[in-house]
C-alpha cells in the first residue's frame, strides 16, 4: 500500500520542517486515541498530547529504508521500516519503526507509532 508509505514519508518531512508543519500535518492524520511510544519510556497518549509535543527541534535529515506494509484487514495497515535521522548538532538516530493506521471514512489515520532504537 504505497499511500501508507507516502504518509510516513510526509510525516517525516513535516517533522523536518520548521514552524508548525508537523502539527498541521498530524492534526489531520492522527486518530483521536492515538499512542506514540519512544525510547526511554516516553509514551504520548491522545491526539492533543501528541500535537503539543511537536515543539521539539526539527530533524535536519532523515532516510527511510526497507519499508514493508502489512494489511491485516482492508481498513488497517501497518508500515514497518528503518529510519536514520539527525538533528543539527546531534549524533544520528537509527530506529526500527512501526506505524499502525486505520481507515475511517476513506482517510488513513495513525493509531499507533513505535520506535525501537538500533
Amino acid at each position: 500500500m504505497q499511500d501508507l508509505i507516502q504518509l510516513e514519508e510526509q510525516g517525516w518531512r513535516a517533522l523536518s520542517s520548521s514552524g508548525n508543519a508537523a502539527r498541521e500535518f498530524y492534526s489531520s492524520h492522527l486518530a483521536d486515541g492515538a499512542v506514540m511510544l519512544f525510547p526511554g519510556g516516553l509514551r504520548l497518549v491522545g491526539k492533543d498530547n501528541i500535537l503539543e509535543s511537536f515543539a521539539a527541534q526539527p530533524w535536519q535529515s532523515f532516510q527511510i529504508e526497507d519499508q514493508v506494509v502489512l494489511t491485516p484487514t482492508e481498513n488497517m495497515g501497518i508500515v514497518i521500516y528503518k529510519v536514520t535521522a539527525q538533528r543539527e548538532g546531534t549524533a544520528p538516530y537509527s530506529a526500527l519503526v512501526s506505524s499502525t493506521y486505520l481507515r475511517r471514512e476513506g482517510a488513513w489515520l495513525l493509531l499507533l507509532h513505535q520506535q525501537t532504537p538500533v
